[in-house]
């Protein structure tokens, strides 16, 4: 089988000139990355005895070359955040050096942490052309696409971005984030006739709905896609979307690090209906539970969390094959979900999120949905909350966009006019932002 590595080299030999990466006002042709890959590999080879190798990560031509290079290496390659503490950054390098990683691991990729401690997810070299081939196949990755990113590269949201690109000798465009709006849109002016492709999470998307519609709508002749993922996305921010760039591939995607990439669909193309996350991928299939929860069968899958068989075992064990009835890997999620008629997914939300209200269950979610299409409304969150009388209840935490007034009479009436009763919180509040983690999630552990 062919690692990333092997496609790196088929593009250095047959279009050596051809331009894989920009970065920081720096170009880097095909031949000139396999080369530093090369030269890196053979360092790392003489120097590192581990089998998982942690790095910093950074939004530059060097993060690919090190990734490569540990890959090309014989070693997996673990990245962290940029600006993680020293002892987090020890802590985790002591442990990857006492603990082997199976045969074929490509990557350990810590998770944010949203539910629980930061987890190193194993990832094989077959997992990431599985996942590289779903994208290919289920979104249109060519040869002539630029590929903008904009999150960070420790994460599988923009990192799983270099694999396609790579495979089909594309080239990629790596900024340092959403700091600054004119720096999202610099790359769109980098070459002319060209089109586009970017990742961007939902806060992303709504932060560019808010403050450059305008400019966005601008640049639609040359976005040939864009895709979500990570967080579930606004009805109100999927509509204003469609109409901002009618002709451009609108996909949700539902993913994780454990998973893999699993489903995709455009928005844009079909029924624009929050939480619809389209068909299984080529490689990925998918089954609801009795219970409700998504399931998740094929490559893409984790190989497990490294360092830890039980906490494996809790998510990742043998079941059915949704093919021939044999017993096969399968990852057992905590996210809700059905399967409608048509054989798409839609996504219900986590277990662990969902508010017991008076024996009703109710998605967050939802209700955070509804609250997000009134204009008035620049960002919210849904909590559970202790009412005096009620007990427990609904509380709706509501950052208001610039010069809006906060009532929230008018905010409890346009749910009340939207949503059962029994999903409209009792309780509101202004605040000045909502907390999030870095890759745009709202981080619900925080408010529990």
């Amino acid at each position: 089988m062919k690692i990333l590595e092997d496609y790196l080299a088929l593009h250095a030999q047959q279009q050596p000139q051809k331009i894989a990466v920009v970065s920081e006002g720096e170009e880097c042709t095909y031949a000139e990355l396999y080369q530093r890959v090369c030269r890196r590999a053979e360092e790392i080879k003489s120097s590192s005895l581990s089998s998982s190798i942690p790095f910093r990560s950074t939004q530059s031509i060097g993060f690919l070359v090190e990734y490569m290079a540990i890959h090309k290496a014989g070693a997996a390659a673990a990245p962290l955040e940029h600006d993680i503490p020293e002892e987090r950054f020890n802590e985790i390098a002591r442990q990857l050096a006492v603990t082997p990683v199976p045969e074929g691991s490509a990557d350990v990729l810590y998770t944010t942490g949203t539910t629980g401690r930061s987890k190193g997810v194993i990832m094989s070299h077959l997992t990431i052309i599985s996942d590289a081939e779903n994208l290919i196949d289920g979104q249109g990755f060519t040869s002539d696409i630029i590929f903008i990113i904009n999150g960070p590269l420790n994460h599988i949201g923009s990192l799983s971005k270099i694999w396609p690109v790579i495979m089909q000798g594309g080239t990629l465009y790596i900024t340092s984030g959403m700091k600054n709006l004119e720096e999202f849109f610099m790359p769109f002016d980098y070459a002319k006739g060209t089109k586009f492709a970017t990742f961007l999470v939902p806060a992303s998307i709504r932060i560019l709905l808010q403050l450059s519609r305008d400019r966005l709508a601008a640049y639609a002749s040359k976005i040939d896609f864009l895709e979500t993922g990570a967080a579930p996305m606004m009805q109100s921010d999927m509509e204003e979307l469609c109409r901002l760039l009618p002709n451009t591939r609108l996909y949700n995607t539902y993913a994780s690090t454990e998973t893999g990439i699993i489903t995709t669909y455009n928005y844009n193309g079909g029924k624009c209906q929050a939480g619809c996350l389209g068909r299984p991928m080529k490689h990925a299939r998918l089954f609801i539970t009795p219970e409700g929860f998504i399931a998740c069968q094929g490559p893409t899958l984790m190989t497990g969390y490294i360092g830890d068989p039980e906490l494996t075992a809790t998510v990742l064990r043998d079941y059915p094959s949704t093919i021939d009835q044999q017993p096969v890997p399968t990852l057992f999620t905590a996210d809700r979900g059905i399967i409608d008629k048509e054989g798409m997914l839609h996504l219900l939300g986590r277990e662990d999120d969902v508010i017991n209200v008076g024996g009703f269950k109710v998605a967050p979610t939802e209700v955070e949905d509804v609250a997000m299409s009134l204009p008035e409304v620049s960002d919210c969150v849904c909590i559970a909350a202790e009412h005096p009388i009620a007990g427990r209840t609904l509380k709706l935490l509501v950052v208001m966009t610039e010069g809006s007034v906060f009532d929230k009479r008018i905010i409890a009436r346009y749910l009340k006019s939207r949503l059962e009763s029994y999903k409209v919180p009792l309780l509101y509040e202004q605040v000045e932002k909502v907390n999030r983690t870095y890759n745009g999630k709202l981080d619900r552990k925080s408010y529990r």
